[in-house]
């Protein structure tokens, strides 16, 4: 199966819902843009949290190209809040899982993306610190048309 999530350059709008620790839902919305440069791929964009008030999370992952056709693809991202996060992303079928973390802060978690349709993925997952659930989600990507 040939996934347009991360693979193709696009740009993803996405809706859902984040469950705080407590278990709090709280509406979510988000823009994704994937870039393929010919060292890297850049997956940049924005959460906004609904609640009172709004949150953002800003996010630009550098992923490492596949060099093989089973090749896991490496990315990092850097934030003062989640530190120097390390992950993989993994094609599995009609599926995309990502694996990361921050030994130095304690933060980890995966992140699971159904292929729904080309142009829709369902993304679940889950962010812990040091074995503490933190926020839990469920998004609806979906590819902006263009």
């Amino acid at each position: 199966m040939r996934h347009s999530f991360l693979f193709e350059p696009a740009v993803w709008s996405g809706t859902g819902t984040l469950w705080r620790a407590d278990g709090e839902p709280l509406g979510a919305e988000s823009r994704t843009e994937i870039a393929h440069r010919p060292d890297c791929w850049v997956l940049s964009g924005k959460l906004r949290v609904l609640g009172s008030p709004p949150t953002d999370f800003v996010q630009a992952y550098l992923i490492e190209p596949p060099r093989g056709a089973r090749d896991t693809l490496r990315w990092t991202f850097e934030s003062a809040l989640f530190g120097a996060i390390q992950g993989r992303f993994a094609e599995i079928g009609d599926s995309i899982l990502a694996v990361y973390g921050c030994e130095a802060t304690g933060f980890h978690g995966a992140e699971h993306y159904r292929r729904e349709a080309v142009d829709t993925y369902r993304a679940t997952g889950m962010l812990l610190n040091r074995g503490q659930l933190v926020y839990s989600w469920e998004m609806v990507h979906r590819r902006a048309a263009g």
